[in-house]
This record gives C-alpha cells, sequence and structure tokens, in this order.
C-alpha cells in the first residue's frame, strides 16, 4: 500500500511470444522489496500461453494485436493507471529493489520527468557481454546523447511520470514498425524535461540480440529511420539550443 508521500508504480512490458522468459521476469517483480501497483502485460499478438502467464501472476493484460513494439508500448502506457509508469521488457530480470529505487527517485526528485538505467547482459558469452555494455549500449549514449541534448532512453530500464506520457503520447509514431520506441521517445522529450541516467538503476537483460549478425543488424537497421523521422520537423541544433536555454531557466530559478 502507498502511503501520501509515495508514488504508485505501473510496470509495463510488451511481449510477443516470450512466454517463459516472461515467466522469469514476473517472479522477479514478486519479489520486490516495494510492489509494484500494478503490472500491464501488452499482448502483441502472441500464439503462446503469454496471455495465460501474465494473468497466473496477476498481472493485467492488455491486448494490441497489429505487431511492433512502438504499438504495444504506447499501448501499455495508456493503460497505465499510477503516478509513474515503468518499463521492462520480457527478457528483463530486475533486481529486488528495482521498482523501490525508481519510485524514490521521482518522490524525492520533484525535478525528474525521466529514469534510464544500464543494462547487465546475460545469456551468452563474456565477449558478447563485454560488445553489448560498450559497443551498443555505449554507443548509444556516446553518439545519441549530444544529438538529443540529453540522456536517450533504454526501453528494457526505463520509468517516467505519467504526467509526462500524457503529454507526449499523441506525439511518438507508434504506427512505425521499422524503428525504435525508446529513441523515439527520447525525440519527443521537451526542453524543460529532465532525464535522469541512472547508472545504479542496473537490470540483467538478455544478450540474444548480439548473438547473430541478423539479429543486431536488424537492431541496427531501426537507427536511421528513427533518426530520419525528427530531422526536417526540428532540426538537431535548434533542439540542442532550446535545451540548453530551458536548462539555463531552471537553474536560474
Amino acid at each position: 500500500m502507498t502511503t501520501a508521500f509515495s508514488r504508485s508504480v505501473s510496470v509495463v512490458i510488451p511481449v510477443r511470444n516470450d512466454a517463459r522468459l516472461l515467466e522469469v521476469c514476473l517472479r522477479a517483480l514478486e519479489h520486490q522489496t516495494r510492489i509494484a501497483d500494478e503490472i500491464v502485460i501488452v499482448d502483441n499478438g502472441s500464439s503462446d500461453d503469454t496471455a495465460a502467464v501474465a494473468e497466473g501472476f496477476g498481472a493485467r493484460v492488455v491486448t494490441e494485436p497489429v505487431p511492433g513494439i512502438p504499438r504495444a508500448s504506447a499501448a501499455g502506457y495508456d493503460a497505465a493507471t499510477s503516478d509513474i509508469i515503468a518499463r521492462l521488457d520480457a527478457d528483463s530480470r530486475p533486481g529486488p529493489d528495482w521498482v523501490e529505487r525508481i519510485e524514490r527517485t521521482f518522490r524525492d526528485r520533484p525535478d525528474v520527468d525521466f529514469v534510464t538505467g544500464e543494462p547487465r547482459f546475460y545469456g551468452s558469452t563474456p565477449l558478447v557481454h563485454w560488445m553489448g555494455t560498450h559497443l551498443y549500449i555505449g554507443g548509444m549514449y556516446a553518439s545519441m546523447a549530444p544529438v538529443l541534448g540529453h540522456a536517450p532512453l533504454y526501453g528494457s530500464n526505463m520509468a517516467m511520470r505519467a504526467t509526462v506520457w500524457r503529454m507526449l503520447s499523441a506525439e511518438v509514431h507508434r504506427e512505425q514498425t521499422n524503428i525504435h520506441d525508446d529513441f523515439d521517445l527520447s525525440f519527443h522529450i521537451r526542453p524543460g524535461m529532465t532525464v535522469l541516467r541512472d547508472r545504479g538503476l542496473v537490470v540483467a537483460v538478455s544478450a540474444r540480440p548480439f548473438q547473430d549478425w541478423a539479429s543486431l543488424r536488424r537492431r541496427l537497421s531501426y537507427v536511421l529511420p528513427t533518426v530520419r523521422l525528427h530531422l526536417s520537423p526540428e532540426p538537431l541544433h535548434q533542439r540542442r539550443r532550446a535545451r540548453r536555454e530551458a536548462d539555463r531557466s531552471a537553474a536560474g530559478r
């Protein structure tokens, strides 16, 4: 039960045919030091027993039959009813204090609108884990942060205030299928909204996207279309200037 000073937390997990991994993730959420107020599973057209697994753990199942992570994640955010919307993927394995740390951050930091965390990869060789951490994720932060003017969101381990999602929900490209939904949302974050990169917010995530070239190539192929969606409406130098001005204004208050 939440107190007058705490914030309610919904955990959204989009899933398509990952029932066994989802079961492990939900078991981890079942053993949190601070239990989530609700868990929303978005069944994105699964043909396995994803819905039955979710219901067995008491999660609320939202159906999004049209395949695509952008549609599925947005449907979950829309359905969430808490103050804070946290996001995992089916292959995420949060540590026991994951929900507690997210709730405490938003409770103690009223200036923060988004929190994005770090992965610890499992399920492959040490070399693949190192490449995923330092080349893929490290490269994402190194290349995208200067473009965005803030840290990009990492969809397997992130959270945001429900109020900011409601402000941005009509703007995200939920109908696109060949983009990264977390990058897309990152581009829509407005000047004056604050993203906290919490390096202590760590979630174990499967390394399966990096185990073969075809999987890695598919993930990389989504990056350029995501960026292209945002080049024409808002030149990047104008975006960075607007964010610097908003930061200076906030610092002066």
